[in-house]
């Protein structure tokens, strides 16, 4: 179980890689419990500041896993699925950055997109395939897409399945940034280590869920929740170290989460 899906921490960075590389990391419910069950243990780790995902080989996660899917048409799948659902690193209170290496299709595009940052390969293959197998948005891609990319294009990906690089991805307003494969981790793993030497980690998980949450609501109920989360941050030891390392012009030593 352990090396589906590999884990090393660097300065405060967890990096979760997909280790499936002969199926381009598709997605067993083995390997989803795993990577749920490391985000889960991230969240508790101290150590532990913000979250890169990628995809060992030359995949990032091709989507489920066709034997999976044959079971399932078949009626014989069954295993007990994870109760945790797809959507479940949007709740993990540490920023969560995937690296996007490879093949990014299908359920696997789910996974990428439910990050809280993406980076891409400019040279990674991405679709969301749906269509052409009989299938529908899955896992509130439909949701997620037009909110990253407006509804004309999200339709475009949804209703064609074609498949489109890292390079129209990042065009096409999906990704944060789309670089070259062999210098892709290295500067994903890079912004995340700026995120943990310098921003609080108790300001990281409000603001997360604000924007996770805040879609959902009027710019009223957004603005009066924030009042409140910006007075009990005043309170918070991140206020009082924040101002004090400005102040004296020194990086900030911000506690864990």
């Amino acid at each position: 179980m352990a090396e589906l899906v590999l884990s090393t921490l660097d300065q405060g960075v967890l990096t979760l890689t997909f280790n499936r590389p002969d199926t381009l990391n598709a997605w067993t419910d083995a390997m989803g419990r795993r990577y749920f069950d490391l985000l889960a243990e991230a969240e508790q780790d101290p150590g532990v500041r913000a979250v890169v995902v990628t995809g060992a080989g030359k995949g990032f996660c091709s989507g489920a896993d066709f034997k999976t899917l044959a079971a399932l048409q078949a009626g014989d799948y069954d295993e007990t699925p994870d109760p945790r659902p797809h959507t479940f690193p949007t709740t993990i209170r540490k920023p969560v950055i995937a690296a996007v290496n490879g093949a990014c299709a299908g359920l696997g595009m789910v996974h990428a997109l439910v990050c809280d940052l993406v980076f891409t390969a400019t040279e990674a293959k991405w679709t969301t395939a749906f269509p052409r197998r009989g299938l529908i948005a899955e896992y509130g891609l439909s949701w997620v897409l037009p909110r990253l990319m407006g509804q004309q294009r999200a339709m475009d990906v949804l209703l064609s399945g074609r498949v489109f690089s890292g390079r129209e991805a990042y065009e096409m307003g999906l990704v944060n940034r789309a670089v070259p494969l062999e210098s892709l981790l290295a500067e994903t793993q890079e912004y995340a280590r700026e995120l943990a030497r310098h921003s609080s980690p108790a300001s990281m998980a409000v603001i997360k869920r604000q924007v996770w949450h805040d879609w959902d609501v009027t710019l009223e109920e957004s603005a009066k929740t924030a009042t409140q989360e910006m007075i009990a941050s005043f309170g918070r030891p991140d206020f009082a170290e924040g101002v004090a390392s400005f102040l004296e012009r020194r990086p900030p030593n911000f506690p864990p989460l």
